[in-house]
């Protein structure tokens, strides 16, 4: 087992509808590297996944986001799917939860449609970011620069287009969060 990530705490935000393989792969990354990995949602119970064209796979809550604290967590990934950010993203509690993260200078990773949510906790203007074709004029209107490319990071946000893109988002990410808190964020709150 790889222990880059020993001692990182990540939560994983996400809902019924969240692309199966955008959640269950980085968790098996993350929980190979040695991080302690939660997966946060809206309700107690499970969330059911959605596979390619059909419901998949659940997975069970670990904590819903009213019971989550931002401040327990080091990192923050976020899976796409259609269903699960567009839920997320009309959910004050989940919105105000990704918000805090990026207050404080932590790294967080979206792919897919994630960014969505990324969009309403008003976050990524002036970043540049890539995600699913689809959400490019949305991050350009709240004044991200979009780019097609396989994986970007910029300052700790970690984003990616597809599922295509797991292994590279993967690398990343975990790259990303062992780093931690910014520098530059860092050094702007000292």
């Amino acid at each position: 087992m790889n222990e880059k990530l020993n001692g990182i705490k990540v939560a994983i935000l996400a809902t019924d509808g969240f692309e199966q393989s955008e959640l269950f792969e980085p968790k098996k990354a993350l929980e190979e590297a040695g991080a302690e990995v939660s997966v946060v949602s809206l309700e107690t119970g499970e969330i059911t996944g959605w596979n390619e064209k059909n419901w998949g796979d659940s997975i069970a809550v670990d904590l819903t986001v009213a019971e989550a604290n931002a401040a327990d967590f080091d990192a923050l990934q976020l899976p796409g799917g259609v269903f699960n950010p567009d839920k997320l993203r009309m959910n004050e509690k989940a919105v105000a939860f990704v918000k805090a993260f990026f207050e404080a200078g932590k790294p967080v990773a979206a792919i897919c449609h994630a960014p969505w949510t990324l969009i309403e906790a008003g976050v990524v203007n002036g970043r540049t970011v890539t995600s699913w074709k689809s959400l490019q004029t949305d991050l350009e209107n709240a004044g991200a620069k979009w780019v097609d490319q396989e994986v970007v990071v910029d300052n700790g946000l970690v984003t990616s287009r597809n599922p295509q893109d797991i292994p590279a988002f993967n690398k990343k990410m975990i790259e990303e969060f062992a780093e931690g808190v910014h520098r530059k964020q860092k050094t702007a709150a000292q």
